[in-house]
């Protein structure tokens, strides 16, 4: 017969019943502890990450930072606008610009197209 009134897994006496009390506090405090540990440790990760300077990661972002001002100066030249965000025209233009400064006639478009680049970013 139970003497407790309660039937099933409730009839079991119960952990912190019976003058446990400071030891259910000092294992909420330790749990505490440990989620302000791992929250403070993801944290620091964070930040280490954030300011991790390998060689690769320069590289990496000098490459990112060089080819956004490289697409940055086919917007501005207007040659988005013109072909109709034509990727296909736009890298055959590129290629036949290529084909130019390998050409005989190289060094004279070298000079006419950084001549007229300069003043462009002279007039900006």
């Amino acid at each position: 017969m139970q003497e407790s009134g309660r039937p099933g897994r409730s009839a079991a006496p119960r952990s912190f019943e019976g003058g446990h009390d400071d030891l259910r506090h000092r294992l909420t405090a330790t749990l505490a502890a440990l989620r302000r540990n791992r929250a403070m440790r993801n944290r620091h990760l964070a930040a280490r990450a954030r300011h991790d300077m390998r060689t690769w990661q320069v590289e990496r972002r000098k490459r990112t930072r060089h080819l956004i001002e490289l697409g940055g100066m086919v917007i501005k030249a207007g040659i988005v606008d013109l072909t109709g965000d034509d990727r296909a025209m736009i890298y055959g233009a590129l290629l036949w610009t290529a084909d130019r400064l390998r050409s005989d006639q190289g060094e004279h478009a070298r000079a006419l197209w950084t001549a007229r680049g300069k003043q462009a970013f002279d007039d900006d």
